[in-house]
């Protein structure tokens, strides 16, 4: 209940926007993320919106079902992010990395979050081509735990990225089979802070990952970096890039 300002009710009725200003929160309440679904089964994509709409921090501006009304959608709407199936009509083939591609160019300041049944490297790669900011690639079973497709919703949205673990393993699994691969220098701590990193983790949330210190995180990267023959990259969107793009090399 808002107090009276200094003056009494005298004051209030001289000034009415001094209440205005008393009965404001003191904190401006945080505005949803506004979300643009594409996928072309409707009861998959239904139920997906139906999910997200319980959330309070997240807004589905609008759904679709195909890969030419998904780009109409988005001038209409100018969501935050878009979260698509990697397939749908006119080819049903890779039209989420289409679209992502696309719209890199068309709308930067849109995440995408790729939705896939695949794990496989190629796709992720093809999604990373211009660059991995504001880029998710995850699996569909990654929707039954709505926390974690929230939270690359949320990455993606403050320009960050976020890469499934299985496709990562997929990635370290298929280079390491080369005897000749660099990788196979890896201590085991390496390839676990590897794994990490190319899940888009910062160096705080690599350390807690594996219970270390931010310190002991540096020295570990500046390693991997050192034996993969990468330099040094300052933003974590660079050194996932780098990364990933040196694990997949051969696929």
């Amino acid at each position: 209940m808002p107090t009276v300002p200094a003056g009494g009710f005298e004051g209030v009725l001289a000034h009415p926007e001094r209440l205005e200003e008393e009965a404001s929160p003191p904190y401006p309440q945080r505005v949803p993320t506004r979300i643009v679904l594409a996928e072309d089964q409707y009861l998959v994509r239904e139920g997906l919106r139906r999910l997200l709409e319980t959330r309070d921090d997240l807004e589905v501006a609008s759904v679709c079902g195909d890969l030419d009304s998904l780009f109409t959608t988005v001038e209409a709407e100018q969501p935050d992010v878009v979260v698509t199936d990697i397939r749908m009509p006119p080819g049903n083939s890779d039209e989420g990395i289409q679209a992502a591609t696309r719209l890199r160019e068309s709308n930067p300041e849109v995440g995408v979050v790729v939705l896939s049944q695949y794990a496989v490297p190629t796709y992720v790669l093809a999604l990373m081509e211009g660059g991995c900011e504001r880029r998710a690639y995850l699996l569909k079973e990654r929707v039954n735990d709505l926390d974690q497709l929230v939270a690359a919703i949320n990455t993606v949205a403050e320009g960050g990225s976020v890469f499934d673990p299985k496709v990562v393993e997929a990635l370290v699994a298929e280079n390491a089979r080369s005897e000749e691969s660099p990788l196979n220098e890896l201590t085991p701590r390496e390839r676990d802070v590897l794994r990490e990193m190319a899940e888009g983790k910062n160096n705080a949330a690599i350390a807690e990952a594996l219970v270390l210190t931010e310190r002991s995180v540096e020295k570990v990267i500046h390693s991997i970096f050192l034996k993969l023959g990468l330099r040094w990259e300052t933003t974590i969107h660079k050194r996932v890039k780098a990364v990933v793009l040196y694990l997949a090399e051969s696929n």
